[in-house]
């Protein structure tokens, strides 16, 4: 939709464009002599075209922000962080058109500087299914000479409300998702003080904003080593909730400032200033910066995370095992970590049997002679010490029980004492002026490269015909850094190149062997991003050998990814209670079960306490991959003595529930079930039922538990 209707806020001659994604609206508007503005993105159905008056264009902030060659910014603010650079105040509108390609729709917006000659074009698509669309921008060079790229947003947003943040500072609250080795998935609500952007009031003919910012950023390979590359904007007035993710396995950057006395938030991949990354387009080259999705809803934070979580099901590559849901066992988290042989692994497949796994992974360490491995990984074959019968005889053993054999496997690297680092060109690892860079003991195979593409997918191919793997854990457990200057690139450029080539190269396996499961492991959760999961069925969710530390996790994990494909640990010990046995089963049986710990060494209660769990999940696990979170008690934080998590659906809503410490009775919110007679039942342990009231009136379950620590999965089912 196009129009020109003058408007009380707006000047006679604004052009407006309206585009709908599911019963949202994304809303741009321009002068003739202006660039393209993004003036809003409204959740929920907006009425008829053209009843909306758009708000004052001048606190509508650039489509697209663009810096080139050595060009500043525009105004007088030289420590603003990525806004108001020079070349996007230049950018004119040339066209826009929608587009229907295969049942995605698309809204195409292309601009263009006269100076540089460059033409921006900025791609929004719809998948049928979500009130979310994903955006990206490429860049093409339409000019007579090269061109220097130093930042292009992917996507920049404005619009949140029509107010001045010095009007009401509390009414917009900012959500980040701080991550880290052993404590992933913290989501945090902030004011905007809290996060430094405040209304700076008029200070003179101008300037419009202040020099502040709050950044967000992944540094190097790995992209979720401090943070996750998500946020949301809600305002707690209206209930209107927005929330994005940079789509990407490397570098990437979002920040949140003000504008004009209103919220601007931008998203981009690689930048200059803050990965060393640029880009040289040569006349007719061009440039897709990283992808990034939004989402929004009129229900608040939990309904914006919801259409997020219907988003990612549409982006991500159709498999059975997103659908089916296997349990998997892992013999490394408090099992064998990283020490495997045939004597500790025959017992485990027994027990694993037992208990009721579908897949069976053998984790690190089974290529290696010796104890210490880590320095000598690459090659990829069989220990013969560990497995004097050949590792045949474990797989075969695997397979014998009825379960599908894994394998782990870190491709990305190769140890500094491998043999392979000597077949290798030094080109075919990352290199700093043509020195390869050596990180904890390994360095960083490039996929740029034909060998190394090579040498991985003889690998993989070798595994699944030799001992008919059907399951890969692909982990990475170190961080390269800015990236690489082999080719002469920018380091940030040389790791956006090798980034690209390795999803390129995960695309080809899948084409080769489709029914493949392989699981995203970076030490944990140090790169859970919609490049990778987009296209592998699963993510392991942490490191973390804590069960009661593990609970945060657990509970946070759906916002953060769908819970199909969030793989949590249960690895119950013969020596702990019965009661954090419990906790480690819970914590799994609203995602993935990756089952673990001394199965073998169990008495026979505590094995069957652990199937009993398991046969639970097997019963429930047909709802997890159409079912939405819910938080009763919020998005946990890393101390609360409470915690709990739900998946909604419409045959009502399976609800984990964890007391570490504190009170022994808690009340949970679930407006969604509001002058509902509800139904509560304990599904695990079945055993020990707990004591759980529930309030159609408020909307409240209070639940008690006695112990501390303990937890419970419950099903509750409107009648």
């Amino acid at each position: 939709m196009t129009d020109s209707k003058a408007t009380a806020d707006a000047p006679p001659q604004t052009e407006r464009i309206g585009w709908r994604f599911g019963s949202a609206e994304l809303r741009l508007a321009y002068f003739p002599d202006s660039p393209v503005r993004l003036v809003g993105v409204d959740a929920g159905t907006v009425g008829s075209d053209g009843d909306r008056p758009d708000p004052d264009f001048r606190y509508a902030a650039p489509l697209v922000e663009l810096s080139i060659d050595s060009e500043g910014r525009t105004g007088t603010s030289p420590n603003a962080h990525h806004r108001r650079y020079l070349a996007s105040s230049r950018l004119r509108y040339v066209r826009h058109e929608e587009v229907d390609e295969g049942g995605v729709s698309a809204l195409v917006v292309v601009q263009r500087d006269p100076v540089s000659g460059l033409e921006v074009t900025s791609r929004f698509e719809h998948r049928a299914g979500a009130d979310a669309f994903r955006a990206s921008t490429v860049v093409s060079n339409a000019g007579e000479a090269p061109v220097t790229l130093r930042f292009v947003s992917s996507l920049s947003l404005t619009g949140f409300v029509d107010s001045d943040i010095l009007e009401d500072p509390e009414r917009l609250e900012l959500t980040v998702a701080r991550n880290a080795w052993f404590a992933e998935f913290r989501w945090q609500r902030l004011t905007l003080e809290q996060a430094g952007v405040v209304g700076i009031g008029w200070v003179g003919e101008g300037n419009d904003s202040s020099m502040g910012s709050f950044g967000v950023r992944g540094f190097g390979s790995w992209s979720t080593g401090d943070y996750l590359p998500v946020g949301a904007v809600t305002d707690t007035e209206t209930g209107a909730s927005w929330t994005w993710q940079v789509e990407h396995n490397g570098a990437w950057q979002w920040q949140a400032l003000d504008r004009a006395g209103r919220l601007y938030v931008g998203l981009s991949g690689p930048t200059a200033t803050d990965h060393q990354w640029e880009q040289v387009l040569a006349p007719g080259e061009a440039f897709t910066t990283v992808p990034v999705g939004l989402a929004a809803s009129t229900s608040g934070l939990e309904g914006a995370l919801a259409e997020m979580t219907r988003y990612r099901r549409l982006i991500r590559r159709p498999n059975a095992d997103d659908e089916r849901c296997p349990v998997i066992f892992n013999d490394y988290m408090n099992c064998l970590m990283g020490d495997p042989t045939t004597e500790k692994l025959l017992p485990l497949v027994q027990a694993a049997q037992r208990a009721g796994a579908e897949y069976f992974v053998i984790d690190a360490g089974w290529y290696s002679d010796e104890p210490g491995w880590w320095s000598s990984v690459g090659e990829w074959l069989p220990s013969t010490t560990r497995f004097p019968g050949g590792l045949e005889e474990v797989t075969n053993a695997i397979t014998a029980a009825g379960m599908v054999p894994g394998l782990w496997l870190e491709p990305e690297v190769v140890g500094v004492n491998s043999p392979l680092v000597d077949r290798l060109p030094a080109e075919a690892l990352f290199c700093r002026d043509g020195i390869p860079i050596a990180e904890n003991g390994r360095y960083q195979l490039d996929f740029r490269h034909p060998e190394v593409v090579k040498h991985l997918n003889e690998t993989v191919d070798r595994l699944i015909t030799q001992f008919g793997v059907g399951y890969f854990k692909f982990d990475y457990n170190i961080n390269i850094g800015h990236g690489t200057d082999v080719g002469g690139l920018a380091p940030g450029a040389g790791l956006l190149g090798h980034n690209r080539a390795y999803t390129a190269w995960l695309d080809s396996l899948f084409v080769r062997h489709p029914d493949l499961v392989i699981e995203n492991c970076s030490s944990g959760g140090m790169r859970v991003d919609y490049s990778q999961l987009a296209r592998m069925s699963l993510q392991s969710t942490s490191d973390q050998t804590d069960p009661l530390l593990y609970v945060p996790i657990s509970a946070a994990a759906p916002a953060s990814l769908a819970p199909e494909q969030s793989a949590v640990w249960a690895y119950p010990q013969p020596e702990w209670s019965a009661d954090v046995n419990v906790i480690t089963m819970v914590n799994a049986l609203l995602g993935r079960i990756h089952l673990s710990g001394r199965l073998d060494v169990l008495d026979d209660a505590e094995l069957t306490h652990m199937a009993e769990g398991i046969e639970v999940y097997k019963q429930i696990r047909h709802r997890i991959p159409s079912a939405t979170g819910v938080w009763p008690l919020g998005l946990p934080g890393w101390y609360d003595p409470w915690c709990s998590v739900g998946l909604a659906d419409d045959e009502g809503i399976l609800l984990q529930v964890w007391r570490r410490r504190g009170e022994d009775s808690a009340s949970l919110s679930l407006p969604t079930l509001r002058g509902k007679d509800v139904g509560v039942e304990t599904l695990y342990p079945a055993g020990e039922p707990v004591e759980a009231k529930w309030s159609a009136d408020e909307a409240t379950l209070q639940v008690t538990l006695p112990a501390a620590p303990s937890a419970r999965l419950l099903r509750l089912t409107p009648r």
